[in-house]
């Protein structure tokens, strides 16, 4: 199936935010970390605003042209996100903020490849899972990077996803099992 990446914009934000939703609603690290209640919802605004306020200004994000798939990358020393933004991201995040807040601790000690562009999200719709339209996001972004001359990095709390991202390139550099939480793998692309 062939399926046509365009830049993402601000338009596309509601159906993104959904898409990557859906995509994450019952992913290790989203079920870990994000309230129980109102879940799904709290896990569309944490899309949206990592989409509104990280990638759209500071980095690179897609979709494709049936808007059933989005995927964001950040470049090296992206800007924190404003007060404002970070305050409504704990709040989302709700009683497991403080999760958030000692992975990030465990994850800081994982390296960082210097220079390298961040796989911040990719999803696609469930109806869309298994017609190739992850692929296809992950190649056009991929593509972009390397005409930069960029490498990339992401960490994934899922370990069926390792064959999938090595199938683009990338190699594990490191891993940490999270305190009562899931295993995150980091993996690296070079360009």
């Amino acid at each position: 199936m062939h399926h046509t990446i365009r830049s993402l914009t601000t338009a596309d934000l509601d159906r993104a935010s959904e898409i990557l939703g859906l995509a994450f609603a019952d992913y290790p690290w989203t079920d870990w970390c994000v309230a129980e209640d109102s879940h799904l919802e709290r896990i569309s605004s944490l899309q949206r605003l990592y989409l509104e306020d990280m990638a759209l200004p500071h980095g690179c994000a897609y979709i494709d042209d049936n808007v059933h798939g989005v995927a964001a990358f950040l470049p090296p020393h992206a800007p924190a996100p404003p007060e404002e933004v970070s305050v409504k991201i704990a709040e989302l995040h709700g009683d497991r903020f403080d999760r958030v807040m000692a992975a990030d601790e465990q994850l800081s000690e994982l390296p960082i490849p210097q220079g390298a562009w961040l796989l911040a999200t990719i999803g696609t719709a469930p109806e869309s899972r298994g017609t190739g339209l992850g692929a296809a996001l992950m190649k056009h972004g991929l593509a972009e990077l390397d005409r930069a001359g960029n490498s990339c990095w992401l960490d994934t709390a899922t370990e069926r996803n390792l064959p999938l991202y090595q199938r683009f390139g990338f190699t594990v550099i490191g891993q940490v099992a999270l305190d009562d939480g899931p295993t995150v793998w980091r993996m690296h692309r070079t360009s």
